[in-house]
Protein backbone atom coordinates (compact mmCIF):
# COMPACT_ATOMS: atom_id res chain seq x y z
CA UNK A 1 0.00 0.00 0.00
CA UNK A 2 1.26 3.48 -0.76
CA UNK A 3 2.22 6.08 1.52
CA UNK A 4 -1.16 8.06 -0.26
CA UNK A 5 -3.62 4.80 0.13
CA UNK A 6 -2.35 4.80 4.05
CA UNK A 7 -3.42 8.20 4.58
CA UNK A 8 -6.60 7.64 3.04
CA UNK A 9 -6.30 4.56 5.15
CA UNK A 10 -6.05 6.37 8.52
CA UNK A 11 -8.68 9.19 7.29
CA UNK A 12 -11.66 6.42 7.02
CA UNK A 13 -10.52 4.64 10.18
CA UNK A 14 -10.72 8.00 11.99
CA UNK A 15 -14.17 9.21 10.46
CA UNK A 16 -15.82 6.11 10.02
CA UNK A 17 -18.90 7.06 12.46
CA UNK A 18 -19.89 10.20 10.98
CA UNK A 19 -19.34 8.49 7.04
CA UNK A 20 -21.63 5.69 8.46
CA UNK A 21 -23.91 7.94 9.21
CA UNK A 22 -23.64 10.03 5.87
CA UNK A 23 -24.52 6.34 4.02
CA UNK A 24 -28.29 6.65 5.55
CA UNK A 25 -29.22 10.23 3.87
CA UNK A 26 -30.96 9.91 0.79
CA UNK A 27 -29.21 9.97 -2.34
CA UNK A 28 -25.95 11.65 -0.56
CA UNK A 29 -25.55 8.31 0.93
CA UNK A 30 -25.62 6.31 -2.49
CA UNK A 31 -22.94 8.95 -3.47
CA UNK A 32 -20.48 8.22 -0.46
CA UNK A 33 -20.86 4.66 -0.14
CA UNK A 34 -20.14 4.49 -4.17
CA UNK A 35 -16.72 6.44 -3.07
CA UNK A 36 -16.01 4.63 -0.69
CA UNK A 37 -16.19 1.46 -2.88
CA UNK A 38 -13.90 3.15 -5.18
CA UNK A 39 -11.22 4.04 -3.45
CA UNK A 40 -11.40 1.60 -0.98
CA UNK A 41 -12.30 -1.91 -1.76
CA UNK A 42 -14.16 -4.09 0.84
CA UNK A 43 -11.14 -6.26 1.42
CA UNK A 44 -8.26 -3.61 1.28
CA UNK A 45 -5.76 -3.70 4.57
CA UNK A 46 -3.75 -0.92 5.90
CA UNK A 47 -1.11 -0.22 8.98
CA UNK A 48 -2.04 1.62 11.10
CA UNK A 49 -0.84 2.54 15.05
CA UNK A 50 -3.99 1.94 17.66
CA UNK A 51 -4.28 5.86 18.53
CA UNK A 52 -5.38 5.42 22.43
CA UNK A 53 -5.86 2.89 25.48
CA UNK A 54 -3.61 0.31 27.28
CA UNK A 55 -2.73 -0.55 23.65
CA UNK A 56 -1.77 3.02 22.14
CA UNK A 57 1.17 2.83 19.59
CA UNK A 58 0.67 -0.78 18.40
CA UNK A 59 0.59 -1.51 14.99
CA UNK A 60 -2.46 -3.33 13.35
CA UNK A 61 -3.00 -4.62 9.23
CA UNK A 62 -6.96 -3.27 9.51
CA UNK A 63 -9.68 -3.05 6.84
CA UNK A 64 -10.32 0.34 6.61
CA UNK A 65 -13.99 0.19 6.55
CA UNK A 66 -14.43 -2.04 9.74
CA UNK A 67 -11.17 -1.68 11.89
CA UNK A 68 -12.40 1.86 13.70
CA UNK A 69 -12.38 0.33 17.53
CA UNK A 70 -9.29 -1.40 17.33
CA UNK A 71 -8.07 1.71 16.18
CA UNK A 72 -9.26 3.97 18.62
CA UNK A 73 -8.36 1.72 20.94
CA UNK A 74 -11.85 0.60 21.77
CA UNK A 75 -13.77 -2.59 22.18
CA UNK A 76 -13.80 -5.04 25.20
CA UNK A 77 -12.36 -2.04 27.35
CA UNK A 78 -13.33 -4.67 30.68
CA UNK A 79 -10.28 -7.39 29.14
CA UNK A 80 -7.69 -4.46 28.38
CA UNK A 81 -8.54 -3.60 32.42
CA UNK A 82 -8.57 -7.05 33.93
CA UNK A 83 -5.13 -7.82 31.64
CA UNK A 84 -3.68 -4.37 32.47
CA UNK A 85 -4.85 -5.36 36.13
CA UNK A 86 -3.42 -8.76 36.93
CA UNK A 87 -0.69 -9.29 34.00
CA UNK A 88 2.82 -8.20 35.40
CA UNK A 89 6.43 -8.68 33.68
CA UNK A 90 7.33 -12.46 33.45
CA UNK A 91 4.36 -13.99 33.40
CA UNK A 92 2.82 -16.63 30.81
CA UNK A 93 -0.17 -15.69 29.05
CA UNK A 94 -2.73 -17.55 26.64
CA UNK A 95 -4.59 -16.29 24.14
CA UNK A 96 -7.38 -18.65 23.41
CA UNK A 97 -9.55 -17.87 20.47
CA UNK A 98 -6.70 -15.24 20.01
CA UNK A 99 -8.04 -13.92 16.24
CA UNK A 100 -5.76 -10.93 14.78
CA UNK A 101 -4.55 -10.76 18.32
CA UNK A 102 -5.14 -7.39 19.29
CA UNK A 103 -5.31 -8.69 23.50
CA UNK A 104 -2.04 -11.33 22.33
CA UNK A 105 -0.08 -7.68 21.54
CA UNK A 106 -1.35 -6.27 24.84
CA UNK A 107 -0.94 -9.25 26.79
CA UNK A 108 3.27 -9.29 25.30
CA UNK A 109 3.75 -5.49 26.03
CA UNK A 110 2.30 -6.15 29.25
CA UNK A 111 4.04 -9.38 29.87
CA UNK A 112 7.73 -8.20 28.40
CA UNK A 113 10.30 -10.21 27.07
CA UNK A 114 10.65 -12.34 29.82
CA UNK A 115 6.45 -13.55 29.55
CA UNK A 116 6.04 -15.86 26.86
CA UNK A 117 2.58 -15.48 25.20
CA UNK A 118 0.52 -18.26 23.15
CA UNK A 119 -1.61 -17.66 20.84
CA UNK A 120 -4.60 -20.10 19.56
CA UNK A 121 -6.60 -19.21 16.84
CA UNK A 122 -7.78 -21.85 14.43
CA UNK A 123 -8.78 -20.17 11.53
CA UNK A 124 -5.84 -19.76 8.95
CA UNK A 125 -6.50 -17.00 7.29
CA UNK A 126 -6.73 -15.48 10.49
CA UNK A 127 -3.55 -16.67 12.46
CA UNK A 128 -1.41 -15.89 8.90
CA UNK A 129 -2.65 -11.96 9.83
CA UNK A 130 -2.05 -12.66 13.68
CA UNK A 131 1.25 -13.55 12.75
CA UNK A 132 1.99 -10.07 10.58
CA UNK A 133 1.20 -8.45 13.50
CA UNK A 134 3.92 -10.16 16.00
CA UNK A 135 6.21 -9.75 13.64
CA UNK A 136 5.50 -6.25 12.83
CA UNK A 137 5.25 -5.48 16.56
CA UNK A 138 8.84 -7.19 17.09
CA UNK A 139 6.98 -9.67 19.99
CA UNK A 140 9.63 -12.59 19.43
CA UNK A 141 8.48 -14.14 22.71
CA UNK A 142 4.69 -14.72 20.95
CA UNK A 143 4.05 -17.99 19.77
CA UNK A 144 1.09 -19.01 17.44
CA UNK A 145 -0.64 -22.06 17.73
CA UNK A 146 -2.68 -22.50 14.56
CA UNK A 147 -5.09 -24.82 16.49
CA UNK A 148 -8.21 -24.94 18.46
CA UNK A 149 -8.58 -25.41 21.98
CA UNK A 150 -10.68 -28.38 22.97
CA UNK A 151 -11.43 -30.74 25.22
CA UNK A 152 -9.02 -33.34 23.92
CA UNK A 153 -6.87 -33.49 20.91
CA UNK A 154 -8.26 -34.65 17.90
CA UNK A 155 -9.60 -32.83 14.02
CA UNK A 156 -12.43 -31.01 14.44
CA UNK A 157 -14.89 -28.98 11.96
CA UNK A 158 -14.61 -25.17 12.14
CA UNK A 159 -17.23 -22.52 10.80
CA UNK A 160 -15.87 -20.10 9.17
CA UNK A 161 -17.84 -16.73 9.22
CA UNK A 162 -18.75 -14.77 5.62
CA UNK A 163 -16.33 -11.95 6.23
CA UNK A 164 -19.15 -9.57 5.15
CA UNK A 165 -20.68 -10.63 8.53
CA UNK A 166 -17.10 -10.29 10.11
CA UNK A 167 -14.40 -8.98 8.19
CA UNK A 168 -12.29 -10.51 10.67
CA UNK A 169 -13.97 -13.57 10.83
CA UNK A 170 -14.09 -12.77 14.75
CA UNK A 171 -17.58 -15.08 14.84
CA UNK A 172 -15.83 -18.16 13.51
CA UNK A 173 -16.30 -21.19 15.55
CA UNK A 174 -15.79 -25.13 16.37
CA UNK A 175 -18.71 -27.69 15.46
CA UNK A 176 -18.72 -31.23 15.63
CA UNK A 177 -20.49 -32.04 12.41
CA UNK A 178 -19.53 -30.06 9.30
CA UNK A 179 -21.10 -26.63 8.59
CA UNK A 180 -21.87 -25.25 5.04
CA UNK A 181 -18.68 -22.69 5.27
CA UNK A 182 -16.25 -25.57 7.43
CA UNK A 183 -12.97 -26.68 7.48
CA UNK A 184 -11.05 -29.17 9.70
CA UNK A 185 -8.58 -28.17 12.03
CA UNK A 186 -6.29 -29.30 14.37
CA UNK A 187 -7.69 -29.04 18.13
CA UNK A 188 -5.52 -29.58 21.23
CA UNK A 189 -7.10 -29.53 25.09
CA UNK A 190 -4.71 -27.21 27.54
CA UNK A 191 -4.03 -30.25 29.87
CA UNK A 192 -2.30 -32.13 27.14
CA UNK A 193 -0.52 -29.16 25.45
CA UNK A 194 0.74 -27.70 29.03
CA UNK A 195 2.47 -31.38 29.66
CA UNK A 196 5.31 -30.00 27.05
CA UNK A 197 4.74 -26.58 27.43
CA UNK A 198 5.20 -23.85 30.33
CA UNK A 199 1.35 -23.48 31.89
CA UNK A 200 -0.16 -20.21 31.92
CA UNK A 201 -0.16 -17.66 35.18
CA UNK A 202 -3.45 -16.16 33.50
CA UNK A 203 -5.33 -16.68 30.45
CA UNK A 204 -7.57 -15.08 27.55
CA UNK A 205 -10.45 -17.14 26.44
CA UNK A 206 -13.18 -15.96 23.52
CA UNK A 207 -14.29 -19.33 21.59
CA UNK A 208 -18.03 -18.43 20.51
CA UNK A 209 -19.62 -20.71 22.93
CA UNK A 210 -17.21 -23.28 23.20
CA UNK A 211 -16.22 -22.17 26.28
CA UNK A 212 -17.44 -25.25 28.07
CA UNK A 213 -15.39 -28.00 25.71
CA UNK A 214 -11.99 -25.53 26.35
CA UNK A 215 -11.89 -25.50 30.22
CA UNK A 216 -13.25 -29.54 29.90
CA UNK A 217 -9.95 -29.80 28.23
CA UNK A 218 -8.28 -27.80 31.15
CA UNK A 219 -9.17 -29.77 34.41
CA UNK A 220 -5.30 -30.75 35.32
CA UNK A 221 -4.59 -27.16 34.40
CA UNK A 222 -6.99 -25.54 36.76
CA UNK A 223 -6.62 -27.95 39.96
CA UNK A 224 -2.59 -28.17 39.66
CA UNK A 225 -1.55 -24.67 38.19
CA UNK A 226 -4.29 -22.50 39.31
CA UNK A 227 -3.93 -19.74 36.78
CA UNK A 228 -6.28 -17.03 36.83
CA UNK A 229 -8.41 -15.95 33.34
CA UNK A 230 -11.01 -14.00 32.09
CA UNK A 231 -13.32 -15.77 29.80
CA UNK A 232 -16.23 -14.79 27.33
CA UNK A 233 -19.52 -16.46 28.06
CA UNK A 234 -21.80 -17.02 25.01
CA UNK A 235 -24.70 -18.47 26.95
CA UNK A 236 -26.71 -18.64 29.90
CA UNK A 237 -25.86 -22.18 30.44
CA UNK A 238 -22.61 -21.81 29.52
CA UNK A 239 -21.95 -19.32 32.22
CA UNK A 240 -24.69 -21.73 34.94
CA UNK A 241 -22.12 -24.98 34.53
CA UNK A 242 -18.81 -22.52 34.44
CA UNK A 243 -19.74 -21.06 37.52
CA UNK A 244 -20.05 -24.42 39.48
CA UNK A 245 -16.82 -25.86 37.78
CA UNK A 246 -15.11 -22.87 38.46
CA UNK A 247 -15.87 -23.14 42.21
CA UNK A 248 -15.27 -26.44 42.68
CA UNK A 249 -12.39 -25.96 41.66
CA UNK A 250 -10.96 -23.49 43.87
CA UNK A 251 -11.85 -20.35 42.46
CA UNK A 252 -13.63 -17.10 43.11
CA UNK A 253 -15.42 -15.44 39.97
CA UNK A 254 -16.60 -12.24 39.51
CA UNK A 255 -18.80 -10.66 37.20
CA UNK A 256 -16.66 -8.43 34.18
CA UNK A 257 -18.20 -6.09 32.16
CA UNK A 258 -21.60 -7.58 30.66
CA UNK A 259 -20.30 -11.25 28.66
CA UNK A 260 -17.56 -11.69 30.66
CA UNK A 261 -16.23 -13.35 33.55
CA UNK A 262 -13.07 -12.91 35.80
CA UNK A 263 -11.80 -16.17 37.90
CA UNK A 264 -9.09 -15.94 40.41
CA UNK A 265 -7.76 -18.45 42.56
CA UNK A 266 -8.59 -18.24 46.19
Amino acid sequence: MSASQGRLAQFVLRYASPLAGLRRVPVLGRCVSWAGAKLVPRDSLAWVEVQKGPAQGLWLHLNPRTGNTYFEGGGEREVQEALQQHLRPGMTFYDIGANIGFFTLLAARLVGKEGPVVAFEADPEIARRLREHVSRNVFGWVAVEEKAAWSEPSMVFFERIDPATSPDRGLGQVFTEGAVDSIRVSAVSLDDYTRTQPPPDFLKCDVEGAEVEVFRGAQRLLREKHPGFICEMHSENNHRFLIEEFSRLGYTCQPCGTNHLLALPQ
